[in-house]
């Protein structure tokens, strides 16, 4: 196998993300399910939009911001997800380019416009999503370059990404090209609500293509529907696959067969906003697997980064991770 260019290839919906401050009511009036992450049409975003309060443009996206983390702590990260030429691909593309992550997936030139998610952070810091996924649904095998997927060490998927066909065949595609070249596969289940729609595939996938599965308390119970975390990961455990499981306040899980390791969650002042948690956790852990780490020191980095981005709005770090190691 040849020396990597990339410790992390990460495949996602391409976001801008604009985050504004609201409460309960205002998700009431609007019929939206706290914490949770729901589709819209660009009609429904307009309108959502028009209503919030004034809000934050940050790029964002799932893998985007892990992707972003990974570059944070000194990783060398590159990107694929789709964007439109129009104002905001470019303000993504720049975004993404400036933490050093590489990034050079065409542009589209015609259809939908850049995705963009609508973020709310109510009080509790809980983070209700509204998704207009626009020019994310034109990513398909033809954005994936084989070559430098195999130029990864590991490649890094989102759940989200099921709910575009074409996205799916390209993540599929990336799968086997990195494990033709000796490399790890890895996915995020990225939220419970994604993991109801899609579980036969997810359980599929992680039994046969998936190396490093990641996913929080609620996503991992819904995966294999049981009522408890014990329960989920005795069943997470027969995949006999490395899986790094979140808990907020109680830090992770990780698991590889019958071995287990339990890390506390590194300290915080103050939540301020919980959008990213994940994200930056599977960043960390990802880092400290790429270099080598054991996966205990993998899980820690992991809960560091998860730290950072929770003390202050947005879903990107503020600092760089590598001071904080």
């Amino acid at each position: 196998m040849t020396s990597a260019a990339f410790d992390v290839l990460g495949i996602g919906n391409a976001i801008v993300d604009v985050i504004s401050r609201s409460d309960d009511g205002f998700l009431g009036r609007h019929g939206l399910v706290k914490g949770s992450m729901m589709l819209i049409d660009e009609a429904r975003a307009e309108k959502l939009y028009a209503d919030m309060g004034p809000g934050v443009e940050i790029s964002g996206g799932s893998c985007g911001n892990t992707m972003a983390g990974v570059a944070s702590f000194g990783g060398k990260g590159a990107y694929i997800g789709k964007v439109r030429n129009d104002q905001l691909g470019d303000v993504f593309g720049h975004d993404l380019k400036a933490t050093g992550v590489s990034f050079e997936t065409t542009s589209a030139t015609s259809g939908p416009a850049t995705a963009r998610c609508l973020i709310l952070v109510t009080p509790d810091a809980q983070r209700t999503m509204n998704t207009y996924l626009g020019a994310c649904t034109g990513l398909g095998p033809d954005d994936i370059d084989e070559a430098r997927i195999g130029s990864a060490q590991v490649t890094y998927v989102e759940g989200y990404l099921w709910d575009a066909p074409a996205a799916k065949q390209a993540v599929l595609k990336a799968f086997d090209a990195a494990h033709a070249a000796g490399r790890k596969v890895s996915i995020t289940l990225s939220d419970s609500f994604c993991v109801h729609r899609y579980r036969a595939e997810f359980r599929d996938l992680i039994r046969n293509k998936v190396d490093i599965l990641f996913g929080n308390e609620a996503e991992i119970t819904a995966l294999y529907e049981v009522e408890t975390f014990e329960k989920a990961l005795a069943e997470a455990r027969k995949e006999g696959k490395i899986a790094a499981l979140t808990r907020s306040e109680k830090g992770s899980v990780v698991i590889k067969g019958s071995e287990t390791w339990e890390v506390p969650a590194a300290p915080v002042a103050k939540v301020v906003d919980t959008t990213g948690a994940g994200d930056l956790y599977a960043a960390g852990f990802l880092f400290g697997f790429t270099h080598g780490k054991p996966l205990a020191e993998c899980a820690r980095l992991g809960g560091i980064a998860a730290a950072e981005v929770i003390s202050h709005v947005g879903a990107r770090p503020e600092q760089a991770l590598k001071s904080l190691i």
